[in-house]
């Protein structure tokens, strides 16, 4: 619960409520992002869904897609994310159905036993900015440049 209250106070323009028209809540999306740079991708900048729900009575009527749609244009307007990611249950077929056929997610991978009750959870992504994969080769070409240009200053420093 401290994560969502912290994720909601920290990044509140990626998150949406809906309201029928007496006001009350019936469904909301709650996003944030992972923007800390990271050694091997530092200009990564990533979106996370972190809950999506919606009433009972209020689905299959497009309104969990329009709250998707919406976190999404918000993280990649304030964030410039490269990619969002998110976590859904194995059994969930409906969520599943959902993002990836209208949104366009992918499975990323399957992460077992990642829920409290044993449940695989498969990670999915949505790249938005495939350029991604031009960085990170230029990136690890840096890298590897660097790395032969040290052996090459170890192996001439034991040369001598």
């Amino acid at each position: 619960m401290k994560f969502w209250a912290y994720s909601f106070i920290t990044w509140p323009e990626v998150s949406y409520l809906a309201e029928d028209s007496s006001g009350r809540v019936v469904g909301y999306v709650l996003s944030s992002m992972w923007v800390k740079p990271d050694e091997e991708f530092p200009w990564l900048q990533v979106g996370h869904v972190n809950s999506l729900s919606v009433l009972r009575t209020y689905r299959r009527l497009g309104l969990a897609k329009r709250l998707m749609l919406l976190s999404q244009k918000a993280m990649i307007d304030s964030y410039k994310i490269e990619y969002i990611q998110l976590h859904v249950r194995k059994s969930n077929r409906a969520a599943f159905s959902l993002y990836s056929e209208k949104l366009g997610f992918k499975i990323h991978r399957k992460e077992v036993g990642y829920y409290g009750d044993g449940e695989d959870a498969y990670s999915m992504r949505i790249v938005l900015k495939p350029r991604s994969l031009f960085h990170a080769f230029l990136y690890a070409r840096q890298r590897a440049v660097a790395n032969w240009t040290l052996k090459c200053a170890k192996r001439a420093s034991q040369i001598k």
